[in-house]
């Protein structure tokens, strides 16, 4: 499906969060929260190759332009509550999909708001990148967005400087990095100063959580999601072959055909 419109959502502290939707607007749908280093743009061709849903909705999270500043007093509870502004404008039911930091958000969410479809790929929860905070903040104050690129690259997701070094040849993409970089120190220390319940999604009537073959129990992306896994006793467990965190970009066709297949049964 293509996009249809975009509107804005006025969130707190004078901010707002843009969303692109696909199909029909005026029907229930599938809602797409990202994560850091992510907008809305990243995941169009996941959205477009949904089949299961007449619409897909899309966030493009404060911080991330052209959506709203995090603004002063950001936390991940403001990220939850943007949300659920989100969720008040869009029809009911709706199924929530979210991708890393995106989906921890979606999961504190679904306490709040009734959901009866929740999916997650590669949800992560504290502790998770804390010994590249102080980097990041170092980065930060020096205004070094290409920095904070080499730290999540190579110190938190584990690709090499090679890896980087071809990520940088590219210029325009590059320049895409660097600007989802920008709130990166603040995200992640709002990831790290959660505190989320021993029991995750307990208002949701199915959860399927998704996982790259590729990250199956290995730190970092691994071994979050068994904490979270651990936390959701009843969800479904589905592994996406040859992928790892970023199938979004790297596979998402097959990313989209296994988000279909969670529909099948609720």
């Amino acid at each position: 499906m293509e996009r249809t419109i975009q509107k804005s959502v006025s969130v707190s502290g004078g901010s707002w969060v843009n969303v692109d939707i696909y199909g029909n607007p005026n029907l229930p749908g599938l809602l797409i929260l990202p994560g850091v280093m992510s907008n809305a743009r990243s995941w169009a061709a996941v959205a477009r190759s949904v089949k299961a849903w007449p619409s897909v909705t899309v966030v493009n999270r404060r911080g991330r332009q052209p959506s709203g500043p995090l603004t002063t007093d950001y936390s991940i509870g403001v990220e939850v509550d943007d949300l659920l502004r989100v969720l008040g404008t869009v029809p009911e039911p709706v199924s929530i999909f979210g991708w890393s930091y995106g989906g921890l958000i979606a999961l504190l969410a679904a306490d709040e708001h009734p959901v009866e479809h929740l999916i997650a790929y590669e949800p992560v929860m504290p502790p998770f990148a804390r010994h590249a905070l102080s980097g990041l903040q170092e980065a930060a104050a020096q205004g070094d967005r290409g920095r904070s690129v080499e730290i999540v690259n190579v110190g938190i997701s584990g690709f090499s400087a090679e890896h980087v070094d071809i990520l940088r040849a590219d210029t325009r993409q590059w320049e895409a990095l660097c600007e989802l970089a920008e709130p990166l120190y603040d995200e992640l220390s709002a990831l790290d100063a959660s505190h989320p319940p021993d029991v995750l999604a307990g208002k949701v009537e199915r959860v399927d959580l998704i996982i790259g073959e590729l990250n199956r129990s290995i730190e970092p992306y691994g071994t979050s999601f068994d904490r979270i896994s651990r936390r959701i006793p009843n969800a479904r467990v589905h592994q996406l072959d040859g992928n790892g965190h970023l199938a979004h970009i790297e596979s998402p066709r097959q990313l989209g055909r296994v988000i279909d297949a969670t529909a099948a049964s609720v």
